[in-house]
């Protein structure tokens, strides 16, 4: 054999080499399990994020990954209260059955939950950021969760758990939990998926805005809600006896800052004092100064009824939408992250909130009632392996079908206990609602008595109408025509042109408190 023909041999050895190589690489990748950025901040409605048609604030780095995957338009909480929306999305089960159904509860952390399931199927997993379940973590590599202020925390040096150790961290609270992920990243071992649970403080009550942020929403004249002055003369005793209100429930020290500084020293007993003294000096005089003219413009006196309500209106969306930007910079600020390291693209990113938020409509801030500013919760999900970019769904789902989605597009069984489904089909098919999809949604309140004392209620919400009944200290049923009323302001259960239409509802309600084991008896529908 010639050198010529050795050489030609050791070429084409190569070259086949070479080619096995690439599609043993080629289908490596194809069979890589996704990694999972799970995105939830508090209290985040869809009224204040652009990519749902918001006239209030601009949010780029949520709309991109909207933009760059899927928005759910009909993406709704089964219980639109914090602790519980979080113990229903661990464990894909609603709250009657997961035992966590009020703030009062305490998490069964024994149970199973989807990071445990992805854990023991070679996941990474961390819980980084509010917890708001009482009991610790369980099913997580790392975890470092909120603590104080009954667990939500602080937005200004905040005290955290880390893997059991108390710790307390300088700065700004949404700008630390980002820190905490990436360092996670940097840290994580390289040859593992992973599951990060990221989850924001902000934008809770009482809006406290990063310190660059202070003052930048000064001189904005917010759009107000066509319903801020409400009278609930279309609906039950459950939206005329609430604790909600802009004009009688807003705090003038917590949730309007009306306090100069030195009337927070002069009184240390007070909440806000707390929350001021954890601030560096150079941040309190930046407060002071943002809030003297706000305090001045209240102390004059001259605001009075309505004009008084507009005014709170006003300086509540300053505060809480200034605290909305710094979510979305440090969504950007990760996403910079991914990309430098390769790994945006093997990455299924999830935003969403716990659920929704009133902004003034109704005249009311908070959660709770199954209205939909409070039940809708924001859903988007990047993932270009499996994702067409600019998908929009209106399909119908609820923060149950999380735990069963993630598992599902990471190639895991799903429990039969999980009582969600998979988005999967939706995901992977740029959104189109699959054959048999659901044809409601379904909710349960318990917290009452309770903070903001809005009443216990159940209630299905199809593509057009709502039902929900109001139980336990009053029977009280209503029903809305959403393509009529969207807005959810005239009651027409009782209406005789809705009647057969009233009557399907009721036997969809039926059917789905069966399904999902909340028929007792002592809710009985009449």
């Amino acid at each position: 054999m010639t050198i010529s023909d050795t050489t030609k041999i050791f070429k084409y050895t190569s070259i086949s080499l070479l080619a096995v190589t690439t599609l043993s690489s080629c289908k490596m990748e194809e069979n890589r399990k996704p990694n999972i950025i799970f995105i939830m901040t508090d209290d985040h409605a869809t009224n204040a994020i652009s990519c749902y048609g918001s006239k209030l604030i601009q949010t780029p780095n949520i709309d991109r990954l909207a933009q760059e995957g899927i928005r759910f338009e009909n993406n709704y909480a089964v219980n639109a209260l914090s602790g519980p929306s979080r113990a229903c999305i661990l464990t894909g089960k609603f709250s009657h059955v997961n035992g966590f159904k009020d703030n009062n509860s305490v998490f069964n952390g024994d149970q199973q939950t989807f990071p445990k399931i992805l854990r023991e199927n070679g996941y990474q997993t961390a819980m980084i950021g509010k917890w708001h379940l009482i009991t610790e973590p369980q099913g997580f590599d790392y975890w470092c969760i909120l603590s104080g202020q009954h667990e939500q925390g602080d937005y200004y040096s905040p005290d955290f758990i880390e893997n059991g150790n108390h710790i307390t961290e300088s700065g700004y609270v949404t700008d630390i939990i980002t820190d905490k992920v990436i360092n996670f990243l940097d840290n994580k071992e390289k040859d593992k998926p992973f599951c990060i649970m990221y989850h924001q403080k902000a934008p809770h009550r009482n809006w406290m805005p990063a310190p660059r942020h202070l003052g930048i929403f000064n001189d904005t004249m917010f759009p107000e809600p066509d319903n801020l002055f409400d009278d609930y003369s279309h609906r039950g005793s459950a939206a005329k006896e609430q604790d909600m209100s802009i004009e009688h429930t807003l705090r003038n020290d917590w949730d309007l800052k009306l306090l100069t500084r030195q009337e927070l020293l002069n009184d240390t007993t007070n909440r806000l004092y707390s929350v001021y003294r954890r601030m560096p000096q150079e941040v309190q005089q930046k407060w002071d100064s943002v809030y003297a003219g706000r305090i001045a413009e209240y102390k004059s006196g001259e605001l009075k009824g309505e004009e008084l309500v507009r005014w709170k209106y006003q300086q509540y969306m300053r505060d809480y939408l200034a605290t909305v930007l710094s979510v979305d910079e440090n969504i950007g600020r990760l996403l910079a992250y991914l990309e430098e390291k390769g790994e945006l693209d093997n990455t299924m990113i999830v935003y969403t909130s716990d659920q929704g938020f009133f902004l003034g409509e109704h005249g009311w801030f908070d959660k709770r009632f199954m209205y939909e500013e409070s039940q809708r919760m924001p859903l988007v999900i990047r993932y270009p392996k499996s994702i067409k970019a600019e998908s929009v769904s209106q399909a119908l789902s609820m923060n149950v079908d999380f735990a069963p989605t993630f598992l599902d597009m990471a190639g895991i069984d799903i429990p039969e206990e999980m009582q969600g489904v998979s988005l999967k089909p939706v995901l992977t098919n740029a959104g189109e609602i699959p054959p048999n999809w659901r044809e409601a949604v379904y909710y349960h309140f318990y917290e009452y008595p309770g903070e903001h004392s809005v009443k216990r209620h159940y209630g299905i919400r199809t593509a057009d109408f709502k039902l929900i009944h109001f139980y336990n200290d009053i029977d009280e049923w209503e029903m809305y025509d959403l393509k009529r009323d969207p807005k959810e302001m005239v009651n027409i259960f009782d209406n005789p042109e809705y009647s057969d239409k009233k009557n399907e509802l009721m036997q969809l309600l039926k059917k789905a408190r069966t399904e999902y084991k909340d028929d007792e008896q002592t809710l009985s529908m009449r």
